[in-house]
């Protein structure tokens, strides 16, 4: 059986950028994205919540789901956001951003502050 990858063009041109940058944090978002759809992660605000701490910048490559609270402030990149999760992030006072705009904003980041959170 041949695998064929996603569907959605614009999910395969952000894997071929990610895979372009030099970050080998990007390069693992990238296979990430790779997998079927169905097998993506789907995380919630509790989770980011107990795994990370005041302004940490959290990468989930899958989508981020509204299941629980907030209470510090964490920029959350990711491929997809709920609206209650976006809604309690800015609550929290917390930034939201696309995969897609976060190439372009942490084009030098350090690493001790940002999570890549799956399953």
């Amino acid at each position: 059986m041949k695998v064929t990858g996603s569907t959605n063009i614009m999910i395969r041109k952000l894997i071929r950028r990610l895979k372009k940058e030099k970050k080998p944090l990007w390069r693992k978002v990238a296979e990430e994205l790779e997998k079927p759809s169905r097998k993506r992660a789907y995380i919630n605000i509790y989770k980011i919540n107990k795994y990370s701490k005041p302004n940490d910048v959290i990468i989930v490559p899958g989508k981020v789901l509204g299941i629980g609270n907030l209470d510090h402030p964490v920029t959350v990149v990711a491929l997809d956001f709920s609206a209650s999760a976006i809604e309690k992030i800015r609550k929290a006072g917390g930034q939201v951003l696309s995969i897609y705009k976060a190439l372009d904003v942490f084009k030098d980041f350090k690493g001790k502050s940002v999570r890549l959170m799956k399953q």
